[in-house]
């Protein structure tokens, strides 16, 4: 394979539809265990559903900042989390904590 400049080697492949639900699946089950919580399967499916919706359609800027963690922790807590905390029953502030630990931002 020919690149035109060294630069695009290291370039980030955009993950498949597969790669995006397990990974927004795992950062869920490690924000659940943080906020020491116990969900439903109905509750955990549709915030799943709802986030995954969210990175597909904002999949560009997730792929460009995918090394920024602070930064993907922010878009979570502007775009995800006010629609799964009153699905989870839990606050905004909180859920938003749980999540920047366990995601690590």
């Amino acid at each position: 394979m020919v690149y035109q400049n060294q630069s695009e080697r290291h370039k980030q492949q955009l993950p498949n539809a597969r790669a995006i639900r397990r990974a927004c699946n795992k950062e869920l089950y490690r924000t659940i265990k943080r906020l020491k919580i116990w969900l439903s399967p109905e509750q955990i499916k549709s915030a799943e559903t709802i986030y995954v919706k969210k990175v597909m359609l904002n999949l560009p800027f997730i792929v460009e900042n995918g090394s920024n963690r602070r930064l993907l922790a922010d878009w979570f807590g502007e775009h995800v989390a006010p629609e799964v905390a009153p699905i989870w029953n839990v606050e905004l502030e909180s859920l938003n904590e749980a999540f920047r630990d366990a995601f690590g931002g």
